[in-house]
């Protein structure tokens, strides 16, 4: 059979950046970023989920679009992105994360009532569908779909981020069991690997994924902290600004 001819009207959509390879000045704007986090909120700082979404889709210059299956909050063109944040001690020398990928019930998905009875390979069958299912219908949108994650320590002056594709895992290359705590665990039928964990009560569904090699890793000199009085003075507050009712 010869060769398929090429279609001038089949465009190939190429993503903003290659997976893992941040634009130039990604790492230096995420300090800025943090920087001006702590300085504004002081000791008690925090940065979770939706200002890690919020901050990605700015440095990348994408819309910040939260959404309720969470595999599609940053939007650029073809390209779809869902974040998550991760806290840890050492974020440069982790090499695996447990991303929280959602909650799924098969009670609710499929009807199903005494989890307990389950045989364990059918029940881990299910759970891996819904996730299947959710990615499937992103994919349906999206040329690209990637999960970025920031990984924090407590005081967020060491970060690691790195990208993955949002992959739909087919359910005959995993086997599970029950562990000691009475959650369900998937492994590759393979390796053997730990690679899911499912929580009867909540649903939540965790991944275990590895840390490439070539994640990006930064950190930050902590700020001096800024007087309240200084930053008000600083904008030229006014006490007309405030207006009693």
């Amino acid at each position: 059979m010869s060769a398929s001819p090429k279609l001038r009207t089949v465009e190939k959509y190429k993503p903003p950046y290659p997976l893992n390879d941040f634009p130039k000045r990604f790492a230096l704007d995420l300090g800025k970023e943090v920087v001006y986090l702590i300085i504004s909120r002081g000791d008690t700082a925090r940065l979770e989920g939706e200002d890690w979404e919020e901050i990605f889709a700015r440095l990348v210059g994408a819309q910040w679009k939260p959404s309720n299956v969470g595999l599609d909050d940053i939007v650029l063109e073809q390209t779809a992105w869902g974040a998550k944040t991760v806290k840890t001690r050492r974020p440069s020398a982790v090499s695996k994360v447990r991303l929280i990928s959602g909650r799924n019930s098969p009670v609710y998905s499929f009807g199903d009532k005494e989890i307990s009875e389950c045989d364990p390979n059918e029940l881990g069958e299910k759970i891996l569908s819904i996730w299947n299912e959710r990615v499937a219908s992103i994919r349906k949108l999206y040329k690209h779909v990637r999960t970025v994650v920031l990984i924090k320590s407590d005081d967020l002056l060491e970060l690691a981020a790195f990208e993955f594709e949002t992959i739909i895992y087919p359910h005959d290359r995993y086997w599970w069991q029950w562990n000691n705590r009475n959650n369900l665990e998937g492994l590759d039928t393979s390796s053997n690997n730990h690679l899911f964990t499912w929580q009867p009560h909540g649903s939540q569904f965790t991944i275990i994924e590895n840390v490439p090699q070539n994640r990006l890793a930064i950190k930050i000199k902590k700020p001096p902290q800024l007087e309240r009085d200084s930053i008000l003075k600083s904008i030229n507050f006014d006490e007309s600004w405030v207006e009693i009712l």
